[in-house]
């Protein structure tokens, strides 16, 4: 199933009619509004389509997640199978099971990039900095994967409430 990530660059948040998602995201050190929709008939433009790849429940599920982290990155085609393994069995499910991470999940964009993103509704910027986060980045095969990273964007985003949307 197709999914829609919206991205806009506004001081303001982009007026929509409703059916474009649950949530609204604003960089913490931009202009740039993201949100995610399931299927849209006919999305507009500033949407992209993605193809979900995986969705992990976090270790605090019930909790308000406040910040939604993101990671986007190119890999090359020659370590694109060990990328993939490496992100579905050890790097996505270790984080999610992070004290104050709400929700993880990982997409392919159709077109454009960063190819690959990976996205974690968390309840705050430190759950980054948590040694149980810390680990999961820096295992062995975190260490042959991430150099191969290329085009790599990582964005804090603030939720905004309902309100504004």
């Amino acid at each position: 199933m197709t999914e829609f990530l919206g991205l806009f660059d506004s001081p303001t948040p982009p007026t929509m009619d409703g059916n474009h998602g649950p949530s609204w995201w604003r960089d913490v050190q931009s202009q740039q509004w993201r949100a995610y929709a399931g299927a849209l008939a006919s999305p507009g433009p500033g949407w992209t389509a993605l193809t979900p790849l995986n969705r992990i429940e976090g270790a605090s599920p019930s909790e308000a997640a406040a910040f939604h982290y993101v990671v986007e990155t190119d890999i090359p085609p020659h370590a694109e199978a060990d990328f993939n393994a490496w992100y579905d069995t050890e790097h996505l499910p270790g984080l999610a099971r992070v004290p104050g991470t709400v929700l993880a999940r990982r997409y392919r964009r159709d077109t454009g990039g960063p190819r690959y993103i990976a996205c974690y509704d968390i309840q705050a910027p430190e759950v980054l900095e948590r040694p149980e986060w810390l680990a999961i980045r820096h295992t062995p095969w975190s260490a042959r994967v991430r150099p191969l990273f290329l085009n790599t964007r990582r964005l804090m985003h603030a939720r905004v409430p309902p309100a504004l949307t």
